[in-house]
This record gives structure tokens, C-alpha cells and sequence, in this order.
């Protein structure tokens, strides 16, 4: 009895406890064939193996056959299809070859390049023929006319090409067509005559502002507004400045020789595009747009009432009473 006593007392040190109150041998008692296992106490389920891929070098004579190593919760790595002393579970364990992984995304990388041709081919072919279509008869209509033209189709058109990530083709298609638009309504005003050079310029911002109050709503996924009068900045009004400007300069000195309202659309058209245009004939600005000159000093109120007194009389000559 005693004996039997002093061994029980021996297997019972071997054992070991974990946190989960798992009793394991230890290792001295695997060379046995195996290792002693007793079911948790609390019930709780027994640790799931862990496959974690330990890499070995070619010819490694204790891996030959590159297999992936596994681990339970709290034990040490151990070879899937060993029957040595170290493992738990035996149990094998894969891995995707990196060949192909590398032929999956080979594969992806061409289904997603041969996408986007056909979305591009789709959109050279169907989507900008029919919006430059429409932003042709947009751009040569007068602001008086009626021009059919589906906004709902265009607003279409540009959703779906934003859809399909052609903003940038998009914007670069648009800015381009009205370039072109643009210089040639520049060649026209060069071949203006001097007394209608005013009235033809009014015309062209005219036209070419209404023309943006339909493109830009259909367009506005792109921000357009800022960029498309800086074209005709660019394009028209710089070119025609020095020009335009002797010329309203006179007119302004000569009371309706120009239509007042003509007057106010041109003059208040190039403050709008570049506000220090208004520098080059403060007082024909300051006749339309507030705030040209610095603030009133008391020093000037008589130059300001001599000033007055002068448009007065030009109006009495003109035949306007008093």
C-alpha cells in the first residue's frame, strides 16, 4: 500500500495545471506514446487548434515536405503529420500555394484592365458623342431662343460617365470643345467694326453666360462655374480689352450713344471676370459697380457736387428737363 501510495504521489507532481485547470503530464511522461489529458472541470471547450505556417529552407531534412506547422491554445508548435513526441493533434493543416495567389491576382489585375477599355470604348463611342451634341446647341443658342434639349438624358450621360471614374476624361472633353467655341467667337469680334464692337461683345458674354446656366446644373459633379469663366477670360475678354475699353470710355462720355443697359451687362460682365479691370477707367466703373473709389472725404464734396452739376447740364442739352 505504501508503494502504491508513493507512486500515485509521483504521476500526481507530473501533472501540471493551467490557467484553465487542464491537467497535462509533462513531458517526461510523453515518452510513453503520448500525453496524459483530462477534460476541463468548468466544462469550458478544449482549445481549438492554430495552423501558423513555419517556413523552412529547401532540403530541411526535419520538414521535407514543406508542411505547415499547427499549435493548440497554450502548447508548443507541433508537425501535422509527425507522430513525434511534441504533438497534440493530429491533424493536417494547408496553405494556398503563393503561385496561385499570384495567378488570382494576375487574374484579376486583366479582368479589371479589359473592364475599363470597354468602359472607355463606352464612352468614346456612346456617352460624349451625345453630350457634345447637346453642348453644341447649347452654346449657339441666343438667350431669347427655345432650344429643346433633354437635360434629364445629359444629367444621364454625366452620371454615368462619373460612375465609371471618367471625371477627369470628362472635364478634359468639355473644357476642350468650349476652348474651341471660345476662339472662334474671339475671330468673330476681331472682325467687328468699331460702332457695333460693343454691342457684338455684349453679345458673345451674353450668349455664352446663359449657355453656362444650362451646362454647369447638368455638369455639376465636375465644379465647372469658376473654370468656364476663366476660359472666356482667357480666350475672349483679354484679347479684346484694349480695345473694348477706349471704346466704352466714349460712350460713356456720350450719354445713350450705347444702350444704358448694354452698357451695364458689359461693364459689370469684365468686373466680374477680372475686378481689377476697374483700375484701368475707375469712373466708368464707378458707374456701375459700388465701391470703385476710396470712401467720400468731405475735402471732395465740392468736385462731387461741380460733377453733378455738370451731368445735369449734358442732360439739358440733350433735351431732358430739369
Amino acid at each position: 500500500k505504501m508503494e502504491a501510495m508513493e507512486e500515485d504521489s509521483l504521476n500526481s507532481l507530473n501533472m501540471k495545471d493551467d490557467h484553465n485547470h487542464n491537467y497535462c503530464a509533462s513531458s517526461s511522461s510523453s515518452r510513453d506514446g503520448g500525453r496524459l489529458m483530462r477534460g476541463p472541470l468548468s466544462g469550458a471547450a478544449a482549445p481549438q487548434p492554430m495552423c501558423v505556417p513555419v517556413p523552412k529552407p529547401a532540403g530541411d531534412p526535419q520538414n521535407p515536405t514543406g508542411k505547415v506547422r499547427c499549435r493548440t491554445a497554450g502548447s508548443t508548435f507541433m508537425d501535422s503529420d509527425s507522430g513525434s513526441e511534441s504533438s497534440e493533434v493530429s491533424e493536417e493543416c494547408s496553405a494556398a500555394p503563393p503561385a496561385a495567389a499570384e495567378s488570382k491576382f494576375s487574374f484579376d489585375g486583366a479582368s479589371k484592365f479589359l473592364m475599363n477599355s470597354m468602359a472607355i470604348e463606352d464612352y468614346q463611342k456612346n456617352h460624349w458623342p451625345n453630350l457634345e451634341k447637346a453642348i453644341d446647341r447649347l452654346l449657339i443658342q441666343n438667350p431669347t431662343d427655345h432650344i429643346s434639349v433633354s437635360y434629364a438624358q445629359i444629367y444621364s450621360y454625366v452620371y454615368k460617365c462619373v460612375c465609371q471614374q471618367h471625371s477627369e476624361l470628362l472635364y478634359r472633353d468639355l473644357t476642350t470643345k468650349i476652348s474651341y467655341h471660345l476662339q472662334q467667337v474671339s475671330t468673330q469680334l476681331y472682325a467687328s467694326t468699331p460702332d457695333k464692337f460693343i454691342e457684338d461683345f455684349n453679345t458673345a458674354l451674353s450668349q455664352y453666360i446663359a449657355s453656362l446656366q444650362c451646362i454647369v446644373p447638368v455638369f455639376m459633379y465636375l465644379r465647372l462655374k469658376e473654370d468656364l469663366m476663366k476660359l472666356f477670360a482667357e480666350q475672349v475678354a483679354e484679347k479684346h480689352v484694349n480695345t473694348l475699353m477706349p471704346l466704352l470710355i466714349k460712350a460713356h462720355g456720350m450719354p445713350f450713344q450705347v444702350q444704358p443697359s448694354t452698357m451695364a451687362s458689359v461693364v459689370k460682365g469684365l468686373y466680374s471676370l477680372r475686378p481689377e479691370w476697374a483700375q484701368m477707367a475707375p469712373a466708368l466703373f464707378s458707374g456701375f459697380i459700388p465701391q470703385i473709389h476710396p470712401p467720400t472725404e468731405e475735402s471732395l464734396l465740392p468736385d462731387y457736387a461741380a460733377h453733378d452739376q455738370k451731368l445735369q447740364m449734358d442732360l439739358s442739352r440733350n433735351g431732358f428737363p430739369r
